[in-house]
């Protein structure tokens, strides 16, 4: 059977849900999908049960005699280059034997959900034509990762994704004050939720609520949005400086939103690219939409099975 052919379980797993699919290649096609809450602040071995769960009902539409090369499990933590979870923010499954939990649906590979949406994006989407992007996703957190020749960089630990986590420290040379600021607690969506909801009698519970109310002309929803993506906006004309790809793919729950917060952030982006011959570089969606996690993972599944 040519190595690419086959079938692949891939489960994407989120803060807020986990969303799984049984993949058919070579064309990527999602064949059957599965969707529940993730409930992060759950128990990760009730959180690590349901992924179980998911994969084990969507192997089992495998038709009879099609070589099912595994799992691949996005995640949104760091993943070494082994496979490691090496950080536990989301969901802490540190040290849990994945292997073995999944061991009655097949092998499981693991990835960080980033730069398996961005390796989708590269087979089958929006960064197909491109032989150097920069993937971004936006959404609950925000992260990145560059692809070269079809590949995301995962760098010398596998930490070459983070983005937005980390502070920037200014000092204020008017009152000396440092001010350390997190994108991530500015630009994603619980940000937009958080600074909506502030001073209001009225919160919402959802990004979605936000960018809505600022579609239908409330000042305070628009500003929030406006901020968020002048923010966003900036880290990554300062993402864009610093390793000069073709292209920017765009994607996540927030990274795929059109209207104000789309065009506010791609005038930030091109406001904040230094280099003349940069500042008009595309900046597109990911065409996959909100499946690129689930079939990136089962790319991640069908290529370690065939030794890439």
């Amino acid at each position: 059977m040519p190595a690419d052919d086959g079938w692949a379980v891939g489960l994407d797993v989120g803060g807020t849900k986990i969303a799984g699919g049984l993949v058919r290649f070579p064309a990527g096609e999602v064949v059957a999908r599965r969707q529940v809450p993730t409930g992060a602040s759950r128990d990760a071995e009730d959180v690590l049960a349901d992924a179980v769960g998911m994969a084990r009902d969507l192997a089992g539409g495998v038709p009879p005699g099609g070589h099912f090369a595994g799992v691949g499990l996005g995640v949104p933590e760091l993943v070494d280059l082994d496979g490691r979870l090496a950080s536990g923010g989301t969901i802490d499954w540190r040290g849990v034997p994945l292997g073995n939990r999944f061991a009655e649906v097949g092998p499981v590979w693991v990835e960080a959900d980033v730069r398996a949406g961005a390796a989708a994006e590269a087979r089958f989407g929006a960064g197909r034509t491109y032989r150097l992007f920069a993937y971004v996703t936006v959404g609950t957190g925000i992260s990145h990762t560059l692809v070269q020749d079809g590949r995301p960089y995962a760098g010398a630990r596998g930490n070459a994704l983070v983005l937005a986590s980390g502070p920037t420290s200014v000092r204020c040379p008017g009152c000396g004050t440092w001010a350390r600021l997190v994108l991530e607690a500015v630009a994603a969506g619980p940000a937009l939720v958080a600074a909506h909801n502030a001073g209001r009698p009225d919160p919402v519970g959802r990004t979605e609520d936000v960018l809505a109310a600022a579609a239908q002309g409330d000042p305070g929803a628009a500003q929030v949005v406006r901020d968020a993506a002048e923010a966003l906006g900036s880290g990554i004309g300062w993402l864009v400086n610093v390793l000069d790809p073709e292209a920017v793919v765009v994607g996540g729950g927030l990274g795929l939103a059109g209207g104000l917060y789309w065009d506010a952030f791609t005038d930030s982006v091109r406001r904040h690219v230094w280099a003349d011959a940069t500042r008009d570089l595309p900046i597109v969606r990911a065409e996959l939409g909100a499946d690129a996690g689930l079939i990136g993972a089962a790319v991640h599944a069908r290529d370690r099975a065939a030794g890439r």
